[in-house]
């Protein structure tokens, strides 16, 4: 017991779940140990008490022949022979409460007042009277019974009947205190066992709540085994996916920050150089001076366009976007991104096609607008001069299909699955006007309205994306 004692640390899962095993333990058999005792006692009570009844019945025949044939000196020779003053008393009565036989004269000449003796006085009205009350003259626990006496309808006398309680409340206190031992050495082999079971319950709990305690210290990747073979295993496998996925989010984190601080860094450096070679003279040549007066008005549209981008991302991550809920036409929304873009797509000689059902969807024109636009930005971005863009847009069972297909070189394949990306741009020198973070916001908006995006792309064919979004209900 000392042995475990100590390593059990109070409010922790280990000592709650022993402390309420022995508890349960404790109350359970303390519960069926009163019982088996209170059993005990209520049935030699009840034996007691018809072994009483009986005795006293067939007694009171025959002490009835003697009064009847006033023969007291036989009443006398009957009580004398089964009474015994050590555990049994025989007491018999007048029908005034005279006693004329008793099997302890010593004892009974000292009693002034036989109606204040238990049973007495209901038997001296002719009713039976039993219980446990004390002795006569003294403190000990007696069972008696108090019978009246009658023979023919007529009421001669009282019998009275009493059995000392002193050795079955001995025998008792020994079985009490067999039961209470028993009762110890349950409880602490139950204590044994239980620290045990408890220990194998709190301790796959205690191992996730280091491994826990190691995420919160951003030791992300780490792996938990545990072999339970029950919902311990399936919350340690959830445990090791929210790892993985701490690590994923971990590593975007710092590349998310890596190509900011790039994004950042280039426009700003850009800005300086050219602020820098202004103070150095170059303001005095106009032409140079317009021109560098062009590269910062550049730069600084450049930064805006990334902050602007970056906090429309960040709202829409965040979910902190409030997005309104309109009914759309999917014929005037495209219209409306075609018009907006058409006099860019004639300056780079890009034609549009455009084939739309009449639909209606639900949600936040701008942003959908916003979501289309930055698909047709990116398909005027890799299309070749005198190429076309085709828009379709149609229903396919409660969805809404949009399709926007370009005639570009196409997307690689292993480019394919990273497209969304933050940041991610299939031009790795960066020369192109983006800033990858277009089709990123665009996935965000369509996940916003519960819809999805994905692109296809074969080599020198195109790309085609493909966004579905719920059709009004």
């Amino acid at each position: 017991m000392k042995g475990f004692l100590p390593r059990i640390k109070l409010n922790t899962i280990h000592a709650k779940l022993l402390g309420t095993y022995l508890m349960l333990t404790a109350f359970g058999t303390s519960l069926l140990a009163g019982y088996i005792l209170w059993s005990f006692a209520n049935y030699f009570m009840r034996m007691r008490q018809v072994d009483l009844d009986n005795w006293t019945s067939a007694l009171s025949e025959s002490v009835a022949d003697g009064l009847a044939e006033q023969d007291i000196p036989r009443v006398q020779l009957l009580v004398k022979r089964y009474g015994a003053p050590q555990n049994v008393t025989l007491r018999v009565f007048t029908p005034k409460g005279i006693l004329i036989a008793t099997s302890d004269p010593k004892l009974d000449s000292r009693v002034k007042d036989w109606y204040a003796v238990p049973g007495m006085r209901a038997a001296l009205q002719n009713r039976i009277q039993q219980g446990i009350g004390k002795g006569v003259l003294s403190k000990q626990d007696r069972l008696y019974i108090a019978r009246p006496i009658q023979r023919n309808g007529q009421f001669l006398g009282v019998l009275r009947m009493s059995i000392t309680l002193e050795q079955f409340q001995r025998q008792f206190a020994r079985v009490f205190w067999s039961v209470l031992g028993t009762l110890a050495l349950t409880i602490l082999l139950c204590a044994l066992i239980s620290s045990r079971f408890a220990r194998s319950l709190a301790k796959p709990i205690e191992i996730m709540q280091n491994f826990a305690i190691r995420l919160g210290s951003g030791h992300f990747g780490d792996k938990l085994t545990i072999h339970e073979n029950n919902e311990l295993d399936q919350l340690a496998t959830e445990l090791n996916r929210m790892s993985e996925r701490l690590a994923s989010l971990d590593q975007e984190r710092r590349v998310f920050l890596a190509n900011v601080s790039h994004e950042l860094r280039t426009p700003i450096s850009n800005v300086q150089v050219t602020v820098d070679a202004l103070k150095g003279g170059a303001y005095e040549e106009p032409e140079i001076r317009d021109r560098f007066f062009q590269t910062i008005d550049s730069e600084i549209k450049r930064l805006a366009r990334l902050i602007h981008d970056l906090l429309d991302l960040g709202r829409l991550e965040a979910g902190v976007t409030q997005l309104e809920q309109q009914s759309i036409s999917l014929q005037g929304l495209i219209n409306r991104a075609v018009n907006a873009i058409e006099p860019r797509m004639q300056t780079v000689k890009i034609s549009v096609q455009v084939n739309v059902d009449s639909l209606t969807i639900q949600g936040d024109p701008e942003r959908l607008l916003q979501a289309i636009l930055n698909l047709l930005d990116n398909a005027i971005k890799h299309s070749p001069a005198n190429s076309q863009v085709l828009i379709s847009g149609y229903s396919r069972g409660k969805q809404a299909i949009i399709q926007i297909q370009d005639q570009g070189k196409g997307i690689k394949e292993g480019d394919l699955p990273r497209i969304f990306e933050q940041f991610y741009t299939t031009d790795p020198s960066r020369k192109s006007s983006g800033n990858g973070l277009g089709l990123a916001i665009t996935k965000r908006i369509i996940e916003a309205h519960q819809g999805s995006i994905t692109a296809t792309s074969l080599p020198n064919q195109g790309a085609t994306f493909i966004i579905s979004l719920p059709l009004k209900a």
